[in-house]
């Protein structure tokens, strides 16, 4: 092994590498990993779309000055302000 591979900043022992194998030859309970879930949670009964949006500094600086302010984050920001534009 690589001395400088790390995860999270801490280094990976051969310890580390013999356990992980241990873990995977006496096999995973499918059922527990299905339960994790994967990425970010959902919104709703939908799946959610990613939208790319380009702001100039100025305006993430004030979206995120009211963020702190609100104790809400960027997302919820911007989807408040879309859907008073909206409505």
């Amino acid at each position: 092994m690589d001395a400088g591979e790390t995860i999270n900043g801490k280094p990976v022992t051969e310890e580390q590498i013999a356990a992980w194998a241990a873990e995977a030859e006496a096999g995973y309970g499918v059922e527990e990993l299905k339960k994790r879930g994967r990425g970010r949670p959902g919104r709703g009964a939908e799946p959610s779309q990613v939208v790319a949006l380009r702001l100039t500094t100025e305006e993430l600086a004030s979206i995120d000055a009211r963020a702190a302010r609100e104790g809400k984050t960027r997302s919820e920001i911007i989807r408040e302000a879309l859907a008073a534009a909206a409505a």
